[in-house]
């Protein structure tokens, strides 16, 4: 298979991938139970404001003449706008997606920054107290959810000991520092569940690499063992790592929302529970649309990360 039709599937399945995302998304409000524009405007309803919110959502109109209107506004960019607020969709997402791109890298850098070196140290001290104590921290970490760690870390941080806020959110332009203190908490919260999966899954490689011939003959040559540990040893150990980093991410996006709610960010995960309490279906219907778009891109530049890291696979491909 040559890498161009490779490319060529792997956009038709992409392509497929995003009609169906596309569907649900409007499957989501359309098939509501009741009369949708009712629920919109719940008490505020008179007869004059349904027939009108009827008309402005087609609501008169067969469900595929509806699903092609609002596909057709989305290509143009176009997501809808709250009924209550007037504010473009797009905009509104776009205005609360700094937050969650920062709660998210902050995460993974965190995780990684401990899951990469732990997992190298874990995997050269194979069988050792140092890794069954740290393969045992991993089991507890896993076994607790980040809403717990939340609750735990602002009891002791924010309550007890007072040194970091235990909601709101600063942005980056008010002051590196304080925002840093802002994202502590809900950063650790999350991060602290994906080192376990990031570290377990490191170790299992990298022990497996390390009994490769070519560590073998690195050792040979006299080569330090930091060397091999981080030169030698974790690129070929780390494929599998950028996979689940790059779903992760993605994972992100939409499950972020416990954590953005409790600590007060104002990121797209509270901006979606917001739309729910609100009754702001149409922007529901958008978020939901926008994640899982996001999530699909991800994975694609996941995949093309994979592929520089390891070259093997365009070689494979060409051949």
């Amino acid at each position: 298979m040559t890498a161009w039709r490779r490319v060529g599937l792997g956009a038709a399945r992409t392509a497929v991938t995003l009609l169906a995302v596309s569907l649900v998304s409007f499957l989501l409000v359309a098939l509501l139970p009741g009369d949708l524009a009712l629920l919109i405007l719940a008490d505020s309803a008179t007869p004059e404001r349904l027939a009108s919110l009827r008309a402005e959502l087609g609501l008169d109109q067969p469900l595929w003449q509806r699903y092609l209107t609002w596909m057709s506004n989305v290509l143009h960019g176009d997501l809808g706008r709250g009924i209550h607020s007037g504010e473009a969709t797009l905009d509104v997402i776009l205005s609360r997606l700094p937050v969650t791109i920062e709660l998210i890298l902050l995460t993974q850098v965190v995780a990684l920054g401990l899951a990469i070196p732990l997992g190298i140290w874990s995997a050269y001290r194979r069988g050792s107290a140092v890794d069954h104590t740290t393969l045992a921290a991993c089991l507890a970490l896993l076994s607790t959810p980040a809403f717990v760690l939340a609750l735990g870390m602002i009891y002791v941080f924010a309550l007890q000991l007072q040194w970091l806020p235990a909601t709101g959110y600063v942005s980056l332009s008010e002051g590196v520092w304080e925002n840093l203190q802002s994202m502590a908490m809900p950063v650790l919260s999350l991060a602290l569940i994906e080192v376990p999966i990031y570290l377990r899954l490191l170790r299992s490689e990298m022990v497996a690499t390390l009994q490769q011939n070519f560590i073998a003959l690195a050792r040979g040559m006299g080569l330090p063992t930091w060397r091999i540990l981080f030169e030698n040893a974790l690129r070929p150990s780390s494929l599998n790592l950028i996979t689940v980093v790059g779903i992760n991410m993605g994972r992100l996006m939409g499950g972020a929302i416990i954590i953005e709610s409790m600590f007060a960010l104002p990121g797209v995960g509270q901006l979606l529970v917001e739309s729910i309490y609100q009754q702001e279906y149409l922007v529901t219907q958008g978020i939901v649309l926008f994640v899982a778009v996001a999530f699909i891109g991800i994975n694609l530049l996941t995949d093309v990360v994979y592929a520089l890291v390891d070259p093997r696979l365009l070689r494979d491909a060409e051949a």
